[in-house]
């Protein structure tokens, strides 16, 4: 990547959390930091407006929250998967005592303290905006598996979970009711500029005779429908932002409505949009796109807003 790449990069507001660049900067690049940094600073974190209260969830039936970003609290008759979590006000570089990092403009819905007990924690690659190390952290726990794509275990201290699992492309897992199988998508994995060895998620759920899909991160692709089973799936998590200019990597909102459509999906929440400023389209395109996509069907749409609930049975 040559100098006027990389301050292009940091000019847009792209960090490593998105482009897997690394967040290292040059005398040249300081300057866009700088002032990037200055108006993050100035720039309030808005609330959710829409709060989910799992605590009223019954343990029958199946039920799920956009809780900002790409993460999704589920609970499908009782057992509660978290994905991707990230709970900072900034995306970035851990630091311990602070992230440097992209601001977050809305709030999650709910704080991790909030949160139900949670049994699985689905991580679907480890770029900033999807492995919050902070968050991690926060929500270590004994009685929490992990499962993660290959060789990315290493930035989490695995052995105050229950379990860790990494998975690679067409390998699955068991955690309590839970079939997770790993397909391959369109992205890449790095979280650094050099360890392009990291491994990168799609995944399937398959719990008490339902399936869910959780795409991670995804340019279009055909795999959606080449691992389509016999019977499509109840519920697909698609990413719908983050696509200008950055369309090799990330797919727009129809290319994510026609992904979700190769899955059989029945019902489709789009994520990732609305929480980082990652690129270029303006802040309500991905929405407005994938509900005109949607055409006739907007009932299919679950959770265009940033804390709202999903319930069926």
């Amino acid at each position: 990547m040559n100098q006027v790449t990389r301050r292009t990069l940091i000019a847009s507001g792209a960090t490593a959390a998105t482009l897997g660049a690394g967040l290292v900067y040059t005398r040249v690049q300081f300057p866009f930091f700088f002032e990037r940094f200055m108006k993050d600073l100035r720039q309030p974190i808005h609330s959710a407006g829409t709060f989910p209260d799992p605590r009223k969830w019954p343990d029958r039936g199946f039920h799920a929250a956009w809780l900002g970003h790409s993460t999704v609290l589920l609970k499908l008759n009782g057992f509660t998967i978290l994905t991707d979590p990230v709970f900072s006000s900034r995306a970035g570089l851990d630091l311990r005592l602070f992230t440097i990092g992209i601001k977050r403009m809305v709030a999650p819905a709910l704080q991790v303290k909030q949160l139900p007990p949670i049994d699985l924690i689905l991580n679907s690659h480890v770029h900033m905006d999807h492995l919050d190390t902070p968050t991690m952290r926060r929500l270590e726990s004994k009685r929490t598996e992990v499962v993660m794509a290959s060789q990315t275990s290493d930035l989490i201290r695995r052995e105050r979970f229950k379990h860790v699992t990494e998975l690679g492309w067409g390998r699955s897992t068991q955690v309590g009711p839970a079939r997770i199988t790993a397909f391959e998508v369109r992205h890449w994995g790095a979280r650094m500029r050099s360890d392009t060895y990291r491994g990168y998620n799609g995944y399937f759920i398959d719990i008490d005779g339902r399936r869910l899909v959780f795409a991670g991160d995804t340019a279009l692709t055909d795999t959606f429908r080449q691992v389509r089973q016999t019977r499509g799936v109840d519920l697909a998590i698609m990413p719908i932002g983050a696509y200008n200019p950055w369309i090799r990597v990330h797919c727009n909102p129809e290319q994510a409505w026609r992904m979700g459509n190769d899955a059989g999906a029945e019902f489709l929440m789009p994520v990732h949009h609305k929480t980082f400023q990652l690129s270029r389209e303006p802040y309500n395109e991905p929405i407005d796109r994938f509900l005109s996509a949607a055409g006739s069907r907007p009932e299919r749409v679950v959770a265009s807003n940033i804390g709202q609930e999903f319930h069926w049975s």
